[in-house]
């Protein structure tokens, strides 16, 4: 196992800085929480995610039986991580890499695999995991039809929660003094949470370990049901946990609990640790630090000791998580909720009153003047604080120009239908509907009285701008 990062030697390789990541205790997300919670900020690995672990001892296992020889490929199924991993180490070490990834995976994860000089081929998600364009077969493919080659097949090689077992679980153990009560993790190959669980369950029976799962994942309800179940997945947005298959590197023996959490929850939670705790992490640690605080609350124990991962960085996800526009696509952002209010503030209307109109017993002539000399094609009739009618520029041009004797008659003779009246504490998208074609606008009211006009122009270029 690695030295502890605070040492003060000289590293000789990169690959000598993975492990030893900090355990950090959350202060805000927690909050009214009794029982403490700690995070191990695996991002803090060189290739940004805990998958860094099991590259090096992957590519050494294939050294030592021989299947791995000098100038060789590795080719993995990957969501991204053991890529950068295995990518990371094959740099120093010589290999060719290619590696195979589902199309849901972020662009930031494919940038990063080319950048280390991998080769990408981009799968389709929405397959069973049998199919032969999925991404775990096509890599299988791959390595035996490429000359020199190995899979790195990490859903089944055991170097994989080995590696975890030397290292991550002694490092928890270690770091909390012994103190640990509860393991929150996620299950992708299963390698992390089978290997700490095996070495905590060790140290002490007690621990409980807690998995994780997107909902839409099969892991649950196998575990469940004890395996006796048919359960399909469904696709999901949350990378590198869940699965659609069961992973020969998951034990399930280990783990006492499982939780699912939904993909907006799960980015919602990521978002909070980003901007709360100053924890920039992926969808993946949302969703076990959502768990986490369940089995916080629930536990309600100042002594006990919850642990939980940051599995990844948040810079994977800069197009994804953190982008308000693909949250908002995919349902997981509610949309702003900005009242009639707010948006009237934001529109600086000429006038102390915020809206222009006119009276019933003022001419067609003058409204027109009206609406030229203020540049707005529709206004409200108004008797004392009442819409009584509304006029518009398009209307009453069309009608002087059939009856030029109409300019000077009174706008109460010309007039349309009031605009109707809405509280300014409605929200912009309830009224989006209200604005129809025979409702060209509506008039805002708070305390009492007509605060402003929103018309469709407004509205449009509010939806515009969002």
């Amino acid at each position: 196992m690695p030295a502890p990062k605070n040492d003060t030697r000289v590293y000789d390789s990169v690959l000598d800085t993975i492990g030893w990541t900090p355990l950090i205790r959350l202060t805000r997300v927690t909050r009214g929480i009794r029982t403490p919670v700690w995070v191990k900020a695996e991002m803090f690995n060189p290739g940004g995610s805990v998958k860094d672990r099991i590259g090096i001892p992957i590519i050494e296992a294939a050294e030592r039986d021989g299947s791995l020889k000098p100038g060789g490929t590795i080719v993995e199924g990957t969501s991204g991580n053991t890529g950068v991993a295995l990518a990371m180490a094959a740099a120093l070490k010589g290999y060719k890499c290619i590696f195979t990834m589902p199309d849901k995976m972020s662009q930031e994860k494919v940038r990063l695999l080319k950048a280390f000089g991998a080769e990408v081929i981009i799968t389709p998600t929405a397959v069973p995991p049998d199919h032969p364009d999925s991404y775990v077969m096509t890599a299988k493919r791959i390595a035996h039809e490429t000359p020199n080659a190995i899979l790195a097949n990490q859903f089944y090689n055991q170097a994989n929660p080995d590696a975890h077992f030397a290292t991550t679980g002694p490092e928890i153990w270690e770091q909390t003094e012994g103190k640990v009560t509860h393991v929150i993790a996620g299950a992708g190959t299963g390698g992390t949470i089978t290997g700490v669980g095996r070495y905590l369950k060790q140290q002490n029976p007690k621990i409980q370990i807690v998995c994780g799962d997107p909902v839409g994942s099969i892991l649950t309800e196998f575990w469940r049901s004890n395996g006796n179940t048919a359960a399909v997945g469904v696709p999901y947005k949350v990378e590198g946990i869940g699965q659609d298959k069961i992973p020969a590197t998951l034990d399930m023996t280990v783990i006492d609990e499982f939780q699912t959490v939904n993909d907006r929850d799960a980015f919602a939670m990521a978002r909070r640790l980003t901007r709360e705790e100053g924890l920039f992490a992926g969808g993946s640690a949302g969703l076990l630090t959502h768990v986490a605080l369940n089995v916080a609350r629930r536990v309600n124990d100042p002594t006990a000791c919850v642990v939980t991962f940051l599995c990844d960085t948040g810079e994977r996800y800069l197009s994804k998580v953190y982008n308000d526009e693909w949250m908002r696509e995919n349902q997981m952002l509610d949309t702003d909720r900005m009242t009639l209010g707010q948006l009237l503030d934001g529109k600086h209307e000429g006038t102390p009153a915020g809206v222009i109109s006119i009276a019933p017993t003022a001419t067609v002539r003058q409204a027109l003047g009206l609406m030229t000399l203020h540049n707005v094609s529709q206004v409200p009739v108004m008797d004392g604080g009442n819409c009584v009618g509304s006029v518009s520029e398009g209307a009453l041009s069309a009608k002087g120009l059939e009856d030029v004797k109409l300019l000077d008659k009174p706008v109460s003779d010309a007039m349309d239908q009031p605009f109707p009246v809405v509280d300014a504490g409605q929200t912009v998208d309830a009224i989006v509907k209200v604005l129809s074609k025979s409702n060209p606008a509506v008039l805002v009211r708070e305390d009492g009285a007509i605060h402003g006009i929103v018309t469709r122009g407004d509205m449009l270029h509010f939806l515009m701008a969002r």
